[in-house]
């Protein structure tokens, strides 16, 4: 998932700090024209590493909303290990503002411990090329960090680029799309392919019509996923993630759809 999580979704330490002046930023984007983000989707993956089920990631699509002029939808991802996995206990929050570009106007992740829960805010204004970072302690609140640098450039946060994954699937073309994940800026490489595969999973009884992609990380994100990603998304207007392998600092783990609610849709049916 996005990188596929990065997909995800996809979620610490440095850029802390330094004010600087405003400067010019130009965009230049590859906005697709045949895919769509649906208000209400609600989808599930279940996480497994080689016969384990670790857990599972649901992904929502909450609402959009138009703000001064500014158009974005409202998404959120929940991450959760099973009860009974041994010396695993992950339980996150991710919510990002995705804009018209597909690119992040704000992230907010929560990452929930045994006693406390942290949280993390990226506040991106292009408009006056800023980037306010907040980080802290919630219940009872704490604010550890609050600085503002520039943002020179549109940012993909790790939840984002899910999106815009999903929204240019199909095409042909390679990407290296700017991110900012653990108060640094890094790049995802993202190449797509055109070519229509059959993949089958436990969710339904027939081979799914999918597209793939894959790509590269240099950074360490959500469940330690670093380097290299691979996912099959429908090939259709919804381009739901359908499948994902990728690799974490403990070895490879596979994303598989599980469940999923969006008015009038199914998996389309792979034919030859």
């Amino acid at each position: 998932m996005i990188q596929f999580l990065n997909l995800i979704i996809l979620l610490p330490l440095l850029l802390i700090g330094r004010f600087a002046e405003p400067v010019r930023i130009e965009h230049r984007f590859l906005i697709p024209s045949d895919k769509s983000i649906f208000v209400g989707e609600d989808i599930t993956y279940v996480v497994k590493y080689t016969f384990f089920k670790l857990g599972e990631v649901r992904l929502k699509v909450l609402e959009k909303v138009n703000i001064k002029g500014r158009e974005f939808y409202s998404t959120a991802a929940y991450i959760d290990s099973y009860p009974d996995i041994p010396f695993v206990n992950l339980h996150q929050i991710y919510e990002s503002k995705v804009n018209k570009d597909y690119y992040s106007d704000y992230f907010k992740g929560i990452i929930k411990y045994e006693k406390y829960s942290t949280f993390t805010e990226y506040f991106f204004n292009y408009d006056e090329s800023s980037l306010r970072v907040k980080k802290g302690k919630v219940k009872p609140y704490q604010l550890w960090t609050d600085s503002t640098t520039v943002a020179e450039k549109m940012y993909h946060d790790g939840l984002s680029i899910f999106y815009y994954a999903r929204m240019n699937t199909g095409q042909k073309k390679s990407v290296n799309v700017p991110c900012f994940v653990n108060e640094d800026r890094v790049f995802t490489k993202i190449n797509f392919y055109p070519d229509v595969k059959p993949v089958s999973i436990d969710a339904v009884d027939y081979d799914i019509a999918c597209v793939r992609l894959d790509g590269e990380t240099d950074f360490v994100s959500v469940y330690g996923l670093t380097g290299f990603f691979e996912g099959w998304f429908t090939n259709d207007e919804a381009a739901v993630p359908i499948k994902a392998r990728m690799r974490v600092l403990i070895g490879n783990v596979t994303l598989e759809l599980k469940s999923w609610k969006r008015e009038g849709w199914n998996p389309p049916k792979y034919r030859n």
